[in-house]
């Protein structure tokens, strides 16, 4: 079958796409910037990357007429603007338009569990996009699923971020929530599960782990597999935005994520019971099974996606390809070089750079850096990054973002994603003569800008000098 995936770099697609092509289908994959998918890990199959931005109408020209079914897994919840609803909606009006003028059969989205009379704004919206995407052109089948638990899922490293760092935790009430956890390996099997099963046509199904438990015990059975004791106690007191500061300082999540997520939080998200597992031949996994398994991944490096490489500016994208050349004009740089004797033990190191690994010098000031981020609203250096030797453009290194990763060439180059009155690059590059660069360059946006980096300078002086001759010569 022809396939047309949507939100190809997000954490669903990035596991979805894989299965689809191991089963022959030819898979057309939509990205509003082809520099951040890596065409190259799907060598030798049927695939096509096409760039579409359906927040722009004008830009679905490039969807292909012959289509079987679409995968319908776009969401701006992790947005940092406030209509994401409205976003939300717009996107499903132009795809749902574009989809009506080929000849797709099945169009399958992956939605949230809505059975609730008290739907948060994230479910709402999760809801009206189902009302849109309906049409007399093609059968819609829909998939509700709560949290989805796997390596790298928002969920999952929430929850870890939580679990290793507290070992006593003052929690909001909305920890006596009810919820139905399902494993990432088992949304995957229900999503390729109903490609055109007609029977699924013009339906919405509810899926779910075996067990409905709630917030707390998902935290003290998720202590309990890595053998960690951990005591919570809940307090009545503390009121959505005091929870969502919570849940932002104390994890790797991004404040408007954080939000969102505790208003969905406050209700019951428990599916509704349904015969679709049976027909499937569906058996799910238990919760704990689906912590370990994500484990295993983590423990192989085999993390295939995650949350946070998710772009969360909704601007960013359009930015992307600008963010690749790096100003020269009203920028303040730091640069040094020197010689290396092993240069692929340097380009080793470059890109295994942060995360677990740290910054290979004084990485103490780069945690202080990494906290005084969290206080002014920044993400951190908490987010880490999803595989500790391989980058691809899009990833994300801590409070960087990777604009180009070129190993061919040896070239890597970054961007800050901290709160900055400027902005920020931070280049590594050895080129044929084996000398090694590396470049740090700011762009200050007006008197803040500067006292800035004037007042950061005596640190830099020794920290990249620090940095780039450990990266040389650590083994």
């Amino acid at each position: 079958m022809k396939i047309l995936l949507t939100g190809s770099t997000g954490y669903i697609a990035q596991r979805l796409l894989p299965v689809l092509l191991e089963h022959q289908h030819q898979v057309v994959c939509c990205v509003r910037n082809k520099n951040r998918f890596d065409k190259d890990k799907f060598a030798g199959f049927d695939l096509e990357v096409i760039e579409i931005d359906f927040l722009k109408k004008e830009s679905l020209a490039d969807i292909p007429s012959d289509l079987d079914v679409a995968y319908y897994l776009m969401h701006s919840m992790s947005s940092t603007k406030n209509d994401f609803s409205e976003a939300e909606l717009l996107t499903a009006s132009n795809f749902k338009y574009a989809i009506e003028q080929t000849g797709t059969k099945q169009v399958v989205f992956l939605s949230g569990i809505v059975n609730s009379g008290n739907l948060s704004k994230h479910l709402l919206s999760r809801l009206n996009v189902e009302e849109t995407l309906k049409s007399d052109k093609y059968a819609l089948t829909t998939l509700r699923a709560g949290i989805i638990v796997g390596s790298g899922s928002a969920s999952f490293e929430i929850i870890r971020d939580i679990i290793e760092k507290l070992p006593v935790m003052i929690a909001p009430k909305w920890l006596n929530t009810r919820c139905q956890p399902i494993g990432i390996r088992d949304v995957i099997r229900f999503l390729e599960g109903v490609l055109m099963k007609v029977y699924t046509f013009n339906k919405a199904y509810d899926i779910g782990g075996p067990e409905v438990i709630t917030y707390k015990e998902m935290l003290l059975r998720f202590a309990k597999v890595r053998g960690l004791k951990r005591r919570i106690f809940i307090v009545p007191v503390m009121t959505p935005r005091l929870s969502s500061y919570w849940l932002y300082f104390v994890t790797s999540t991004s404040y408007p994520l954080a939000s969102n997520l505790v208003e969905s939080m406050k209700v019951d998200v428990i599916a509704e019971s349904n015969d679709l597992s049976q027909k499937l031949g569906i058996d799910t996994m238990k919760y704990e099974q689906s912590i370990k398994l994500a484990f295993g991944k983590i423990e192989q490096n085999q993390v295939i996606s995650s949350w946070r490489d998710a772009m969360n500016n909704d601007d960013y994208p359009d930015r992307f390809k600008k963010l690749i050349t790096v100003p020269q004009e009203g920028c303040f740089k730091d640069v040094r070089s020197m010689k290396v004797d092993d240069p692929e033990r340097a380009l080793h190191n470059i890109w295994s750079i942060g995360g677990s690994t740290g910054w290979y010098y004084a990485d103490w000031l780069w945690d202080i850096r990494g906290f005084l981020d969290k206080l002014f609203g920044g993400v951190g250096l908490q987010r880490g990054r999803t595989n500790s030797d391989s980058l691809s453009t899009g990833s994300v290194i801590d409070f960087w973002r990777v604009i180009l990763a070129d190993k061919q060439n040896r070239r890597l180059l970054l961007y800050a994603e901290m709160k900055l009155p400027g902005e920020a690059w931070l280049e590594f590059k050895i080129d044929k003569e084996n000398v090694f660069v590396q470049t740090a360059t700011f762009r200050p946006l007006g008197l803040a800008g500067r006292l800035y980096w004037y007042s950061v300078l005596p640190f830099h002086a020794f920290i990249f000098k620090g940095m780039m001759k450990n990266i040389a010569s650590h083994r």
